[in-house]
């Protein structure tokens, strides 16, 4: 499928225009959709959503990630600088979303309001880049709104997406309503707002849960316009039976309008092959627009 001519931030000087358009047209096969690789979690979930009975083998090591990543269809693998510095080597031509904030699940909600703070700047992203000649598409930042820290991300974020722009590179927002003063972070409402917070920080795209609504995908339809401009992508979740899977990503792309996904358990705790098989399916529905049936049959075959 094609997408309408992108739209440039003003904020992208004009110098790195190019390369802005060149990361875009790169992460979203020149469809405008997102299909990015999550691999995050070992920082968020430790090494929960990597060890366990109903876990592939292959996943507890990382280069699990990278190794589906490198072989599957993707539109970029989103993950932390370390774990890029430490095998990006071996996979030269993947596409990276550096993520730059990261906590662990440790301390729960109801002990303290979570806060996730900046590990690395931007400028230090885009040195890294030049001395390593990897492909960093973008960056990555996860805000946790209703958090009593939130001014603080806030501020972060918006920093982190002027860099970003300044350097060519895009933007993508991980938008969470969490902490004490939510009662449902996963009201459509209120993932909306979030989506819209993203907007008003100029990111590119704004990651969120898709809704707890009897209708989850035209439950999302708010959340789709209040973000604009940014393109809104929804999270995985835990793992599903591909079809569920499929059918809910096919209804998100096609009946609340949204540009993509961000996918991480559904896809890792797989072993290697059936990953791979899984990720080109997620892809075709994504950057193809084709069936669940025909999603089905890329999976099985």
């Amino acid at each position: 499928m094609q997408s309408s001519p992108v739209i440039i931030p003003l904020d992208v000087p004009k110098d790195k225009r190019k390369k802005y358009l060149h990361n875009y047209e790169l992460v979203t096969h020149r469809t405008g959709r997102l299909m990015l690789l999550a691999g995050d979690q070992k920082v968020e979930h430790l090494n929960d959503d990597f060890y366990g009975e109903s876990i592939a083998s292959d996943d507890n090591n990382p280069e699990h990630l990278f190794r589906i990543a490198n072989k599957a269809r993707i539109g970029a693998f989103a993950t932390q600088l370390g774990l890029i510095a430490r095998y990006g080597m071996d996979y030269p031509k993947i596409p990276y979303i550096v993520k730059l904030n990261a906590k662990t699940n440790l301390v729960k909600t109801m002990q303290k309001d979570p806060q996730s703070s900046l590990w690395y700047k931007v400028e230090e992203i885009e040195r890294f880049q030049k001395n390593s000649d990897l492909h960093i598409a973008g960056v990555g930042y996860t805000i946790y709104l209703g958090s009593e820290y939130e001014s603080d991300m806030l501020h972060q974020a918006a920093c982190l997406t002027y860099w970003a722009h300044q350097y060519g590179m895009l933007s993508i927002i991980w938008g969470y309503a969490r902490g004490r003063a939510v009662k449902n972070e996963k009201d459509a409402h209120l993932i909306a707002g979030a989506a819209g917070v993203a907007a008003c920080l100029g990111a590119d795209f704004v990651k969120v849960n898709h809704p707890h609504a009897e209708n989850s995908a035209t439950a999302l339809k708010e959340a789709v316009a209040a973000a604009g401009r940014t393109k809104l992508i929804c999270a995985g979740g835990k793992e599903e039976n591909a079809q569920t899977f499929f059918q809910t990503l096919h209804d998100q792309l096609h009946i609340a309008n949204t540009s993509g996904s961000a996918t991480g358990r559904n896809i890792h705790q797989r072993p290697l092959d059936e990953a791979i098989r899984f990720t080109n399916a997620i892809a075709s529905l994504t950057f193809d627009a084709v069936s669940v049936t025909e999603a089905m049959r890329i999976y099985h075959e």
